[in-house]
């Protein structure tokens, strides 16, 4: 009677490790299989510069000092010339050919200009994109003074953001490169 209890519990054992040991395939291949990989919030299309837009960027110091440091870091300073202009537009004055509000200043970064303003579109993070912003318009005196950069960390080129006085930005009706 042993011989038999131990016989049919091992039975039991077999056949529920065959069960568990069966596989199941699936008749389509994982390739068929549409996926989606998304790397940044920048996605193909038409741009909606409000998405991800904090106003808290204007005033916050960090963000500002951060824009600062990619300003230099994506070689912005080579057109622009630390605000002064060169061969881009100047920054830090009252002509602004396409606006100066930050969701302009955004699609300028974003998606260039003719005659010489690259597109940085899958190039660049919006949050770093908004903290650009943030130091474009602090170059004109657009941020609040207590939120702007009071000195820099490279060549003294002019006075610092903290201590511009405010523009009144007005939209210019030609580009500066189209007046040469």
């Amino acid at each position: 009677m042993k011989q038999f209890v131990v016989a049919a519990l091992a039975l039991a054992v077999i056949l529920s490790a065959c069960e568990r040991e069966a596989r199941r395939f699936e008749s389509s291949s994982p390739t068929s299989k549409s996926v989606t990989v998304t790397m940044s919030g920048l996605q193909p299309g038409q741009s909606n510069p409000s998405r991800g837009y904090d106003p808290h960027y204007q005033e916050n110091a960090f963000a500002i000092s951060q824009g600062k440091r990619l300003f230099s870091w994506f070689n912005c300073v080579g057109c622009h010339a630390h605000g002064g202009g060169a061969i881009g537009p100047a920054l830090m004055d009252s002509e602004w050919v396409y606006g100066s509000e930050p969701a302009n200043i955004y699609a300028t970064i974003l998606e260039g200009r003719p005659n010489g303003m690259p597109s940085f579109r899958g190039r660049i993070t919006d949050e770093q994109l908004w903290q650009l912003v943030a130091y474009v318009r602090s170059m004109s005196g657009l941020v609040p003074s207590d939120a702007a950069p009071g000195r820099t960390d490279t060549m003294q080129t002019g006075t610092p953001e903290g201590r511009r006085d405010n523009e009144n930005p007005r939209m210019s009706s030609t580009p500066p490169s189209s007046q040469r």
